[in-house]
């Protein structure tokens, strides 16, 4: 049987913007809750917005940026972590068809630049500066290096002692408050007129990958793109006006603003941001404190919250579904999230950016097997298929290769990159993601991990998630990544890195080779070990193997 599937045809795509959108569903449910933020500091009252509200709050920031004269099309760039003005300006965009440029908050002012000046970005929002990333300065020297940048817009810091809003020193600079008054000089038919100029196929967001290797490229999305995939997920999910998700995971990625945002607003249900970054105290508190019905998180995030010495003190009766993503989600964690955390319907996301983001996920009624071992069905209104990497012919079903993806989530291209987007899509439209993946009987996808994360010892392809799921079950080790490093016999040895749970006894190479011992091949064996507190990831949560296996080769003097 063919490694091929296409996704359910039965509900037709939203022909529509995401302003639109968002108009008709305020309209339907104007007094629930849209977006909550709770308080910066214990005590203090989180930040609300109603429906009414929230279109009310993004009418006037979208007419502010037409006060401007920012057109459509011009790239305006939103760096910062979570807070509800993010969320504003997604939907402030949408309105006036100027493209969000989403900036890694961890960007340093080389990185930063390098993003500005490659999309010609016309206005950065910009976050106060905290004790990791003095954003204002690093801002400032943007405007001065890159020729196309003509504002500036510093968030507000409101009132917290351990951030610094930036205060204007020239007329390119303005506070966001100041940004706002701009508004009072534009009425709302001028805003009504842009939107009815917009089309739901014009690009509207500009998200750079995090890539190992070279500069990132930034994929470009539509509204149909994004609009549609978070609108899919939520469908699968059950959402409704009646639920309450939180949003640990950063907007910046498509998963906060496409599975978190653009899921939940296009439902009627609400957002509910924990605070700026990740803390798992603060994850559990938000579902606790506003009655959330679905959390995301990646794996990472999970083990650290079920890991709190305090889990079992939160009331999480209210939760019922949500979303792991990110990456390879560990069986022992899944089964801990639904019975720990009532989690009876969480679905496993899996996808890129560029496919705007998921591709394929797990359903409601699916078997624990199925949402435990693999990444789930074809998306509706997607197809996907396995080719060999190297010939790009199309395989059977439970042969290993590289899973392609197609259909209206697939990204526009790279911006102004023509030769990197022929080079991800083919002439056929198939978007190739670079993952290794099989296709069970039944249509589903289990991905064993990154073409170039898989190791090659002695000629044996070994694919580290295996040997990861089997170390979840060592009662000592609480996360683990397993990585390549050289060896002049075979090439490539394997190494696993560890984080011990708390309290447990120290482990060694030899006694984690003797776990393996008779439960994996040889070859599969780890021969190096190394324990850590911590794994290096990007800003979404994903594993940076790269930069282990670097460390690694340092430590090991190889």
């Amino acid at each position: 049987m063919r490694a091929y599937t296409a996704g359910d045809t039965d509900v037709p795509l939203l022909e529509e913007t995401i302003g639109a959108n968002f108009e008709r569903v305020a309209a339907r449910f104007p007094l629930h809750d849209a977006l909550i933020e709770a308080a910066p500091v214990p005590g203090g009252d989180a930040r609300r917005w109603s429906y009414t509200k929230m279109n009310d709050d993004v009418d006037r920031l979208a007419r502010a940026l037409l006060a401007l004269g920012v057109a459509k099309g011009e790239r305006v760039g939103i760096w910062s972590p979570n807070c509800a003005e993010w969320t504003l300006l997604q939907y402030a965009t949408a309105k006036t068809g100027a493209i969000l440029v989403n900036v890694n908050p961890a960007y340093r002012s080389h990185e930063l630049e390098f993003v500005v000046k490659q999309n010609g970005m016309r206005m950065l929002v910009t976050a106060p500066s905290d004790t990791n990333s003095d954003y204002v300065a690093m801002a400032r020297q943007a405007l001065l290096t890159c020729p196309d940048l003509r504002e500036l817009v510093f968030l507000p810091d409101h009132g917290l002692e351990a951030l610094k809003s930036g205060s204007p020193q020239s007329d390119a600079e303005l506070t966001y408050a100041e940004l706002l008054t701009r508004a009072d000089g534009v009425g709302h038919p001028v805003l009504k007129a842009r939107m009815a100029e917009l089309h739901p196929h014009d690009p509207i967001n500009l998200q750079y990958t995090s890539g190992t290797t070279g500069f990132p490229k930034g994929a470009t999305l539509t509204h149909h793109n994004i609009l549609n995939n978070g609108f899919a997920i939520g469908e699968l999910l059950g959402y409704t006006e009646h639920d309450r998700v939180v949003i640990p995971v950063p907007f910046y990625h498509c998963f906060g603003m496409v599975i978190g945002n653009l899921n939940a607003l296009s439902h009627g249900a609400a957002t509910i941001i924990p605070g700026r970054g990740f803390s798992p105290a603060a994850a559990l508190e938000a579902v606790q404190d506003f009655a959330g019905t679905s959390l995301y998180g990646v794996p990472t995030m999970f083990i650290a919250e079920l890991a709190l010495p305090d889990f079992g003190s939160y009331d999480l009766s209210t939760l019922r579904t949500g979303v792991m993503a990110g990456s390879l989600c560990p069986i022992e964690v899944m089964n801990r999230v639904i019975s720990e955390m009532n989690m009876v319907d969480v679905a496993i996301c899996y996808g890129m950016t560029e496919t705007s983001p998921v591709s394929t996920m797990t359903r409601k009624g699916d078997t624990l097997q199925q949402r435990t071992e693999t990444v789930g069905r074809t998306m509706p209104q997607l197809e996907s298929r396995i080719v060999d990497p190297a010939t790009g012919e199309e395989l059977e079903r439970g042969q290993i290769g590289e899973l392609c993806t197609r259909g209206y989530a697939v990204m526009a291209g790279y911006w102004n990159q023509p030769e990197k987007t022929a080079e991800a899509i083919d002439a056929d439209g198939w978007m190739h993601t670079g993952d290794l993946a099989w296709m069970d009987d039944d249509g589903y996808v289990v991905v064993e991990g990154r073409i170039k994360d898989m190791v090659i010892r002695g000629g044996e392809n070994i694919y580290p998630r295996e040997i990861e799921e089997f170390l979840y079950t060592h009662p000592a080790i609480q996360d683990v990544q397993v990585i390549g490093v050289p060896d002049p016999k075979y090439g490539e040895e394997l190494m696993a890195c560890i984080i011990l749970k708390p309290g447990a006894a120290p482990l060694d190479a030899a006694a984690v080779a003797e776990y393996c011992r008779g439960q994996l091949a040889h070859y599969k064996i780890p021969r190096y070990l190394e324990v850590r507190e911590s794994f290096p990831m990007t800003v979404s949560g994903k594993i940076r193997k790269v930069q282990m296996r670097e460390e690694a080769v340092a430590r090991l003097g190889l």
